[in-house]
């Protein structure tokens, strides 16, 4: 199938990565970069207020998990410069790379010795000290090798058999993620899957036939873990079991009630004296409803909508099917983990552990979150006419 006249206008033939890109007058967005880094910082004011008395409790240290944010921002920043410089096409030779790297960090967490546990979930790797949690790198790595693949494939789109790479990639990693056991991680890499392919310009047909076994899969994955049933029954009626499956539930509903339209100030939450688990990670957004209010929240969820509006006009401005789609990939995992942690939070879908990205205690989501930004600063930077 030949690219129409209308395909060829908007995507001119991609520049090798040894050629020069076109240079430009202008910056790239700043104001993606100012928003991005307000957000990391906020998340430290954030995570001190949620965390200080666990801290000092557990470590003696009511600025433990600040410290600990502190050198991420720091390294997120350094890689976000980084990313800002580096052109964005060179990515382009990554693809199986990071695949590769990604698999094999997927696969260390089963390792004895090299794997974490906490809660009876693994979904960590130690060295030296040093905890990464490889499903967060998983994200990107797919986001990159969809848009290098549909991008020098975009003719095989509009069929089954020319998504499979794509397809077999994601599902693989899928796999992975879902015996940690991490369901939530695992949803985001479904549907990015799902929207990378809707947005590489597949046909209604194909999208449909991809779907339907996503939408039947959810079901199955929950019903094949006790523990997913009982998070079920708590998300339906989480006063069935206050004091097992429904207590976080209930204990995130009373923090965002009690913040009420102004919330009840900064550092003045309740919830955070131990009522609340993971208060400064998964369920930091209950604290910021109840220090903040809604009026708090309101405002955060506008900054969070205006980094996913940048980053989708960014992939809109994109010259190239490469950048287009790895700028839309970047700015969906962005989305999608925003949008499922406040579902969550909310209580609009069952509870699943997800980080709040730039906001929750968790050094591998900020750093890498932080980088995806950079590149997409890269990309609008390249594509800006001047």
């Amino acid at each position: 199938m030949k690219p129409s006249k209308a395909t060829k206008k908007k995507f001119p033939p991609l520049v090798t990565v040894g050629e020069k890109a076109k240079k430009t007058t202008k910056a790239g967005d700043v104001p993606l970069l100012i928003c991005v880094a307000f957000m990391a910082c906020f998340g430290c004011l954030m995570i001190y207020s949620a965390s200080s008395y666990t801290a000092e409790v557990q470590y003696g240290d009511s600025l433990y998990f600040v410290k600990k944010q502190l050198i991420g921002v720091v390294l997120g920043m350094a890689a976000m410069v980084g990313a800002c410089f580096l052109p964005y096409k060179k990515l382009m030779k990554l693809k199986f790379p990071s695949v590769i790297l990604a698999v094999i960090l997927l696969a260390l967490v089963f390792v004895p010795g090299v794997g974490i546990t906490n809660y009876g979930a693994t979904r960590w790797i130690g060295f030296a000290g040093v905890t990464i949690q490889p499903s967060e790198i998983a994200k990107y790595a797919f986001a990159l090798f969809s848009a290098a693949y549909f991008a020098k494939n975009y003719e095989k789109v509009k069929t089954v058999k020319g998504v499979l790479p794509v397809l077999g990639v994601g599902i693989l990693f899928c796999i992975l993620i879902i015996i940690e056991p991490n369901m939530s991680i695992t949803m985001c890499v479904g549907l990015l899957m799902l929207g990378i392919v809707f947005l590489s310009g597949t046909n209604l047909k194909t999208f449909l036939i991809l779907l339907i076994p996503f939408v039947i899969a959810v079901p199955v994955l929950i019903i094949l873990e006790p523990y997913r049933l009982q998070r079920l029954s708590a998300f339906i009626d989480p006063w069935a079991s206050p004091k097992d499956e429904g207590y976080q539930l209930i204990q995130s509903l009373y923090a965002l009630g009690n913040g009420g339209l102004f919330g009840k100030g900064l550092f003045n939450s309740t919830q955070k004296y131990r009522f609340l688990p993971f208060a400064e990670s998964d369920f930091i957004l209950a604290i910021m409803g109840e220090e903040l209010g809604f009026f708090g929240l309101l405002i955060f969820f506008i900054i969070c909508g205006f980094i996913i509006y940048r980053g989708f006009k960014i992939a809109k401005n994109c010259k190239d099917r490469f950048g287009f789609l790895l700028a839309s990939g970047f700015t969906l995992v962005y989305g999608i983990q925003v949008a499922i942690n406040a579902l969550v939070v909310s209580g609009t879908i069952p509870p699943t552990g997800l980080p709040l990205p730039l906001i929750s205690s968790g050094n591998t989501s900020l750093i890498i979150t932080m980088a995806s930004m950079g590149v997409l600063y890269n990309i609008s930077k390249v594509n800006n006419d001047g």
